[in-house]
């Protein structure tokens, strides 16, 4: 059985930075090395219990997607394969394998490029209350869980509250960053529902290099960033079965969590967590991940 990585600790890297579920490595000056831990959070708040081999099960999710979207944008990926990477890198093998990205060092772009193809979670909320949704007005009416007749951009941003994503990039590489999530959300959505998965929701993430070409990075179409539902159980005007996160999220509502504190999971919390993300990526690619 897979052994589960909370965090890792390469002390002869660099650590560049550590988010919520990715720690960061420095290699060089233009190189960095992704880790995926499995660490899950909900709500911006990280959870006291791990989902053993999720962080393997994002990165081969990642390296899928950004197979498939190869010629729609370029990616910040330099190779997933330890045996290609730095000693300091191989001599970790046994914890990073299958959960590790050495990638090109960019410029990342202060927003999450949310693209929503189906009005749920948040957006619905948003929706019942005003009819729009980050500022859009959408057709009166619309039911939960309804796709939407085109899919509308909602970037996050990581700036300052008030800054606004021309006003912030310019108007073309904005405007390149919204066709672009737009496009490679639709290129997804069919793929997925070949495979009988429906893509609700997405974040992408870019960057840019020193002559303002823009990358996807991080991340993509992951369980963590994305909402998966069954095509074959979809019904309109109610919420959805989810190969995703919401899962734990319907959890964590149940138990009447603040939204602050960590909480450790129950095991059948983290086992069935663990068994959603396996289904969505065996439903998605068509094999199961590499998780020993």
């Amino acid at each position: 059985m897979t052994t589960w990585v909370e965090s890792v600790d390469l002390s002869d890297l660099e650590l560049f930075s550590r988010g919520k579920v990715r720690d960061i490595y420095s290699i060089d000056s233009d190189k960095l090395l992704f880790v995926a831990s499995d660490r899950i959070s909900a709500y911006d708040v990280i959870m006291k219990t791990p989902i053993q081999g999720k962080g393997k099960i994002l990165t081969q999710f990642t390296i899928f997607w950004l197979n498939l979207f190869k010629d729609i944008v370029p990616n910040h990926l330099i190779t997933h394969e330890i045996s290609e990477m730095p000693p300091a890198v191989q001599k970790h093998a046994d914890i990073l394998e299958h959960r590790c990205m050495l990638v090109k060092k960019l410029n990342v772009l202060p927003f999450e490029a949310i693209v929503r193809g189906y009005i749920t979670g948040s957006g619905w909320e948003e929706y019942a209350a005003t009819g729009s949704i980050c500022g859009i007005s959408l057709p009166q009416n619309l039911k939960q869980s309804q796709k939407l007749s085109e899919p509308i951009f909602t970037p996050s941003t990581k700036a300052e509250l008030g800054d606004h994503v021309v006003d912030k990039l310019g108007e073309e590489l904005a405007n390149q960053m919204k066709q672009t999530a737009i496009d490679l959300y639709k290129t997804a959505s069919e793929y997925a529902l070949s495979r009988g998965i429906i893509i609700a929701d997405t974040k992408f993430e870019f960057g840019v290099d020193s002559d303002g070409k823009l990358y996807l990075i991080d991340e993509v179409l992951t369980p963590d960033s994305s909402r998966f539902w069954p095509l074959s159980g979809y019904k309109l005007g109610i919420s959805q079965n989810s190969f995703d996160k919401q899962y734990l999220r319907d959890y964590l509502s149940s138990i009447d969590f603040d939204k602050q504190t960590p909480v450790d999971l129950p095991p059948t919390v983290v086992d069935n967590t663990f068994k959603k993300y396996i289904e969505a990526f065996v439903k998605i690619t068509g094999s199961r991940p590499t998780l020993f």
